[in-house]
């Protein structure tokens, strides 16, 4: 009997490995999954300190201006550094650059840590390390997006980058939920970061692991100059209606969208705050925010990851959609419950966006210019996004909160909107 349920088994294992390769195949490559499990635990860290970074500034603070400072000083390294690293990243190991620059950010979270630990930390503290984590993530994430399809293959690429998001999106979720915990059990932020620190241990431990397994090597060639093969990046996406309108897109979310979600502390504080409100009570309040955030994106990754979406332009318009509207709703009320459910489908619309126009990008860009490429394309995202914090903050600390938020919604749904109609009229199918 024993023996017939054994036999049972190993006749099952087959074709339970077969069916999850081939709804997830690039699961197939035993590198893209080392390096897709280190990842997974290192960005539960990196969300749990997302979260009590701007709680704690907010906390000492009390100015919006203040999480905009901080969110220009992240993403500021963006600006300077991420289009002259698309070309050298051609140039480079991208798996030594990666292990190398998630070292960096782990030095990051121990000063973070240190500083709290101690009762010195202050927002000039914060700002300075923000800005020393954004400059080794403007070099990282290029990096490791144009590394993918050297773990997994070009056909199983765009699951590769459903993948990736997924487990970044599940980071949201249980990242804020881990960060509330350690809070309410040592009172400090500081265990947060220090958790953080030693969660980079484990992506650069699979990275060590991993192997570049598909990687092509390019055939050697003079080099024409950092100008002149920055030129060929700019002159590829100019004749390419899909990459150009999904880069045009993304500046404007980078400009106008995503920074509104840095005055997430500021909303559970100050819009959504009751009679009853402690200190634990808020931080618990912000951590649900930033989790209803997340739920919303890791639906959004797992249908990305599940379900092939035939028509993407159609589901990036869904996306677009699902993000501005809740957003402008969400700057005109009070009730806990409705932000909750507002920003899930936030959650959902910015994934939805990010991964779609992430595939398109990279599926369609030679080999050659893949980092040239989706640099121009992370610094459109990220490099405008210094300045959106810092008028978003502007806006906020000048006004208020809901009105800085409606504004960013409404800016975006123009713009966006006006793109679209643009490449429509001149007889071309956008992003």
């Amino acid at each position: 009997m024993l023996l017939c349920r054994a036999n049972q088994a190993k006749l099952q294992m087959p074709s339970l490995k077969l069916w999850i390769t081939s709804r997830f195949p690039a699961l197939a490559s035993r590198d893209f999954t080392i390096f897709l499990i280190g990842q997974l635990i290192s960005v539960i860290g990196t969300w749990a300190q997302a979260t009590a970074l701007p709680y704690l500034a907010y906390r000492i603070s009390g100015r919006p201006l203040d999480l905009g400072l901080i969110g220009f000083s992240t993403t500021l390294p963006t600006l300077l550094f991420a289009l002259p690293a698309g070309v050298y990243i051609e140039r480079w190991d991208k798996r030594k650059v990666v292990m190398i620059l998630q070292t960096v950010m782990s030095v990051q979270a121990f000063g973070l840590a240190f500083l709290a630990f101690a009762g010195k930390i202050e927002i000039w503290h914060i700002v300075t390390l923000a800005f020393f984590y954004g400059s080794a993530v403007a070099v990282e994430v290029t990096a490791r997006q144009a590394m993918l399809i050297e773990l997994a293959g070009k056909e199983a690429l765009p699951n590769a980058i459903a993948l990736q998001t997924t487990a970044f999106n599940l980071g949201r979720i249980l990242g804020p939920l881990g960060a509330a915990w350690l809070i309410s059990m040592t009172g400090s932020e500081g265990s947060v970061f220090l958790a953080n620190g030693i969660s980079f241990v484990f992506i650069i431990t699979s990275l060590f692991f991993a192997r570049t397994s598909f990687k092509v090597e390019s055939e050697a060639k003079q080099s024409q100059g950092m100008g002149s093969e920055f030129k060929e990046g700019l002159a590829y996406i100019s004749n390419s209606t899909v990459v150009l309108s999904a880069i045009l897109m993304s500046s404007l979310l980078g400009f106008f969208g995503f920074p509104l979600l840095q005055q997430i502390p500021a909303v559970a504080r100050d819009i959504l705050k009751t009679a009853l409100d402690t200190e634990t009570i808020i931080a618990a309040r912000t951590s649900s925010l930033y989790t209803a955030q997340g739920v919303g994106a890791v639906i959004a990754a797992f249908m990305m990851t599940y379900f092939s979406a035939t028509d993407k332009n159609k589901m990036l318009l869904w996306g677009q959609a699902l993000f501005i509207f809740p957003v402008v709703l969400l700057g005109t009320i009070t009730n806990h419950f409705l932000a909750l459910t507002l920003l899930a489908l936030i959650g959902w619309g910015t994934v939805t966006q990010l991964i779609l126009m992430n595939t398109m990008i990279q599926i369609r860009v030679p080999n050659e210019l893949r980092g040239r490429v989706f640099s121009i394309y992370f610094w459109a995202l990220q490099g405008v996004a210094p300045f959106g914090s810092i008028v978003i903050g502007w806006i906020a600390q000048t006004w208020d909160v809901p009105t800085a938020i409606v504004t960013g919604g409404l800016v975006c749904l123009l713009g966006i909107t006006l793109v679209r109609l643009f490449f429509t009229r001149n007889g071309a199918k956008p992003a």
